[in-house]
């Protein structure tokens, strides 16, 4: 029996060649990205998180895509289930971003409707730039909104709940264009739902979770949204990373 034709092995590329891959195609403006993990069988976790998925070369990639950013996304459930620490790169990722004219880190920006993060956490406290709340008017006007105030920029996108192209508006203002976005599966199902995913990188872990794990998204969107394939690289163990691009000609 033949062998099956396999993609190129990350194991290959040095990391400039994989940033390569990764940022070659990118236009100027603003542009989001999406990176996340999924099982075989479409799970978005296993037993509740997802650090048991994509193994070493999924963070490898994980980390060379925030190298590149100028602000990582995250919804607020998502910081609160991986127990997200301050944003702050190895020394590798920072030396390279002083070499190409970038700060030492991106922004940090936490997506929540009713403002309901703990301004004591490490996300603010050890935060090396100050972070970004995006939420609500709502949400800014509570007790939480005004006590995050004190650690953060705090952003009125929308009267009672966030409205994603506001989110966007917002980070352009501030001349954020490379938008890395970490999740979780209802903020995606809302940018889909918006037609505001310019990039998806989902890593595929050779497992079948067969539990009740999440998909990537969740919500409902009017219509498709297609997408097409800009690569798929083989890691360790069977670990496909895929990068699927929406033309903006499709919008």
């Amino acid at each position: 029996m033949n062998s099956p034709s396999l993609p190129a092995s990350i194991a290959d590329l040095s990391d400039d060649e994989l940033l390569d891959r990764y940022t070659a195609d990118v236009p100027d403006g603003p542009w989001l990205r999406v990176n996340f993990v999924a099982t075989l069988d479409g799970s978005a976790s296993a037993s509740g998180r997802t650090a048991s998925l994509g193994g070493d070369d999924d963070l490898r990639v994980f980390d060379l895509l925030r190298r590149v950013a100028d602000v990582v996304l995250v919804a607020a459930g998502t910081v609160r289930d991986e127990e997200y620490g301050p944003m702050v790169l190895h020394d590798e990722d920072v030396a390279w971003r002083r070499a190409n004219g970038m700060p030492d880190h991106p922004v940090f920006a936490i997506v929540t409707n009713s403002a309901s993060v703990d301004a004591g956490s490490r996300v603010f406290t050890e935060a090396p730039v100050r972070p970004i709340v995006l939420t609500s008017g709502s949400g800014a006007a509570s007790s939480s909104g005004q006590a995050l105030a004190s650690v953060a920029d705090v952003v009125d996108c929308g009267s009672d709940a966030v409205d994603v192209g506001a989110v966007r508006d917002a980070l352009a203002v501030r001349g954020l264009d490379r938008i890395h976005c970490e999740g979780g599966p209802s903020f995606l199902g809302a940018l889909v739902a918006a037609d505001a995913v310019d990039e998806l990188t989902l890593t595929i872990d050779p497992t079948l979770e067969g539990g009740e794990g999440p998909r990537i998204a969740t919500g409902s969107s009017p219509e498709l949204r297609r997408m097409r394939p800009a690569h798929v690289l083989l890691g360790d163990g069977g670990v496909l990373l895929t990068r699927w691009v929406r033309d903006r000609d499709e919008r």
